[in-house]
């Protein structure tokens, strides 16, 4: 078996913590025991890339149970836990010296250069075969395939231009490289893939954006946009995970501190209200008026970051957009501000153009903790280089939460797998009723017991009695 992990003697230490998720992941834990005879995933050949951490551990072995056969790679270079992921490799059936799970290519703290490699990994089976199904988490993946398929039929990988980002110099290089070993690769694997799913916001915006312009090669299921991913996750899972990440990596009092949120969106409504569950005094920064009004009636001071660069002392943005604090923002801060991201890429804080600053220096206090002194002597404390900090510096989601993520994702990936040709290319959302089954799976484990309907009842507000309860235009 292929793969490349930081360290297999970790595998026992990463089995032990993927029992106790099991036990908090009881949606994914029914949905294994419900499809267990019928295997609705046999033949499928699914990569995926999302973040391996121990939750992911229990995605990846739900998958497996079910019938696929997976190839696995983290989206993000400092969110594997190198304990999930030799755990993975050794499987539960096998050893350190006798691996028998799932083939895995992350470790924590790659190089550009080595995500891109995993990615590629990941992505071609031994025998040279393609995936027929992607599982992805920001949309690398499908931008990859795509890319390539792309560069395959104008007959040329194009080359970066000066003002383009690192990132993307490299992906050009690792489709120039892997065209040139084998040509037509990337066709072949577009046409062979049945379908995406995909986890994150970011990821639905890549996905939304060539449905729009017509260059999707396959039908995507937008996992994100299910209620109990969206509401729970993107809410909950933040609410949680921000503040651990900012304990873990700078052990700062969050209590009367002034804490800038920037975006108001579903990750920004948690992070927001944890921080002022900690006692900071939370500023919320918007561009849509409807959100802004929602932090507004809900206690937050809204205004601009420019009003407040200068008094803020931890800044967190959520917003999937680029440029949200500019080196000039951070110039402006006062000495030691916290700057972290939340969002899904880097580019939310210009931290190249933070590099730029002539006499700027950068100062490692721990691994993914950066002191950036500036010329003038003062400086700023930046988390996970700009990447996710709950990631980067914590462990990110409880397993509890990301159950109901990742129960979406084993449904979306049966639909389209088993469903394919009800599916033309285009994005979907799971129908009501299974963003309901999602929820029901894991009420007993709170001990919640719902109210049901009379037939009456029913009949008087036009539902069945079992549901779906809401229409698709509901807005929990």
């Amino acid at each position: 078996m292929d793969y490349k992990v930081a360290d297999l003697s970790l595998a026992e230490f990463g089995r032990k913590e993927i029992r106790l998720a099991e036990h908090e992941m009881p949606g994914l834990m029914a949905v294994r025991r419900e499809y267990a005879d019928a295997q609705p995933l046999r033949g499928a050949k699914i990569m995926g890339s999302l973040h391996m951490t121990i939750q992911t551990a229990v995605l990846i072995e739900t998958l497996v149970a079910l019938g696929a056969d997976v190839r696995w790679v983290s989206c993000n270079i400092f969110s594997t836990q190198d304990h999930a992921a030799a755990a993975v490799v050794v499987g539960p059936e096998g050893t350190v010296e006798d691996p028998k799970g799932v083939p895995v290519f992350a470790w924590k703290g790659e190089t550009l250069e080595e995500y891109w490699w995993c990615t590629d990994q990941a992505l071609s089976w031994p025998d040279g075969t393609p995936p027929n199904m992607i599982l992805d988490d920001g949309g690398d993946a499908t931008l990859l395939v795509h890319k390539g398929a792309e560069y395959e039929a104008a007959g040329a990988v194009p080359t970066a231009g000066e003002g383009d980002p690192e990132e993307w110099g490299i992906i050009l290089e690792t489709l120039r490289r892997t065209i040139a070993e084998r040509p037509g690769r990337w066709t072949e694997t577009a046409a062979a893939i049945k379908g995406v799913t995909e986890e994150t916001t970011t990821g639905v915006h890549r996905l939304y954006e060539m449905a729009k312009n017509g260059t999707l090669k396959f039908p995507a299921i937008n996992v994100n946009d299910s209620v109990t991913k969206s509401k729970f996750d993107n809410k909950y899972g933040c609410r949680h995970s921000v503040i651990d990440g900012l304990n873990r990596a700078t052990d700062v009092l969050i209590g009367g501190k002034v804490a800038v949120v920037c975006g108001y969106g579903d990750v920004g409504k948690g992070c927001a209200d944890a921080l002022r569950g900690q006692g900071a005094r939370v500023i919320v920064t918007e561009i849509d008026p409807i959100c802004a009004l929602q932090a507004a009636m809900d206690g937050f001071q809204v205004t601009t970051l420019e009003d407040v660069v200068d008094i803020a002392d931890i800044f967190v943005t959520t917003t999937g957009n680029f440029n949200i604090i500019t080196a000039e923002h951070m110039g402006r801060m006062k000495h030691q501000a916290i700057v972290s991201n939340i969002g899904h890429f880097d580019n939310e804080i210009d931290m190249a153009g933070l590099a730029r600053i002539p006499g700027i220096e950068k100062i490692e206090i721990k691994p993914q903790v950066h002191e950036w002194r500036f010329p003038d002597g003062h400086s700023i404390i930046v988390l996970a280089e700009g990447r996710l900090m709950n990631l980067g510096c914590a462990t990110g989601h409880p397993s509890f939460v990301m159950s109901n993520s990742f129960t979406n994702q084993v449904i979306a990936q049966i639909e389209l797998f088993t469903k394919t040709d009800q599916y033309p290319v285009g994005v979907y959302v799971l129908p009501k009723h299974l963003d309901e089954k999602v929820a029901r799976l894991h009420l007993d484990a709170l001990g919640v017991k719902l109210t049901k309907l009379t037939k009456e009842q029913a009949a008087y507000i036009g539902v069945d009695v079992e549901g779906p309860y809401k229409p698709d235009h509901y807005r929990y």
